[in-house]
């Protein structure tokens, strides 16, 4: 076979090829590249559900706050009830109370600060950290009120000689008759505010020392204040004196606290 030949077969060859591959799978509808397309082995690849663990939200809860009573201004009246309302029998004894508060308040005071003299003065500034504070105060008169050593006798009169008088008996006072009018007075004085004057201070029931016997001294006297946290003077007025004291004190549970 000649050279022509061969290049006759092998056009054949390929115009077979063309119409099997080509034309006859577009005549059946097939897409071209699927007729094109090669064998190739595919392998399944399989996908399970991913596990994702859930997020923890913290829970807030939130307490509403509890409400201030308020109050009208206007007096309440209480009525009254039947006893049984409350289980109670009026011919049966009540148990006794139980205290709430077992522990015992600690009611005793310590001195903080002293002031004495005997003249009028006008004292230091001075703080007072604590909420609540007290003036004990004694005053010394120079004699009591009336004047210096006085007292009360009974003097008998008798008659002249050869009159027949017995003459009578009379209270007569003896004693020094120089007036003397003990005086005493504190002004608690605002330091950070001069104008304000936060209490005047007098000893009730007067200076007469004669009245003070036995028991009846009233001695030492005391104010209380329920305020503090502030700076303070004291102006003191004093007359016929031989001294005074002033013992400023706070409750000993405020020690270490303030």
């Amino acid at each position: 076979m000649d050279k022509k030949d061969i290049m006759y077969v092998v056009a054949a060859i390929g115009i077979i090829l063309v119409i099997a591959i080509v034309i006859k799978p577009l005549a059946n509808g097939q897409a071209l590249h699927s007729a094109l397309s090669f064998p190739t082995t595919t392998q399944a690849v399989t996908i399970g559900p991913t596990h994702v663990s859930p997020v923890s939200t913290p829970r807030v809860t939130t307490t509403p706050p509890t409400p201030v009573p308020t109050w009208d201004s206007q007096t309440k009246t209480i009525g009254l009830v039947d006893p049984g309302t409350y289980g109670i029998s009026m011919n049966v004894a009540l148990p006794g109370g139980t205290r709430i508060n077992s522990t015992s308040v600690n009611k005793t005071t310590t001195i903080y600060a002293t002031i004495s003299g005997k003249y009028s003065a006008t004292s230091q500034i001075i703080t007072i950290p604590f909420p609540y504070w007290e003036i004990w105060y004694t005053v010394d008169p120079a004699a009591p009120l009336g004047g210096k050593g006085q007292n009360l006798i009974l003097s008998t009169a008798t008659g002249s000689k050869g009159s027949g008088s017995t003459g009578g008996t009379q209270p007569v006072i003896q004693g020094s008759f120089s007036i003397t009018n003990p005086e005493f007075t504190i002004q608690v004085m605002d330091a950070e505010d001069p104008n304000r004057v936060v209490r005047t201070i007098t000893p009730p029931g007067g200076l007469d020392s004669s009245l003070w016997t036995g028991a009846g001294d009233p001695r030492p006297w005391k104010e209380k204040f329920y305020e503090g946290a502030r700076k303070y003077y004291f102006v003191i007025t004093a007359h016929s004196l031989n001294s005074y004291k002033l013992d400023i004190r706070v409750p000993a549970a405020y020690i270490g606290k303030y």
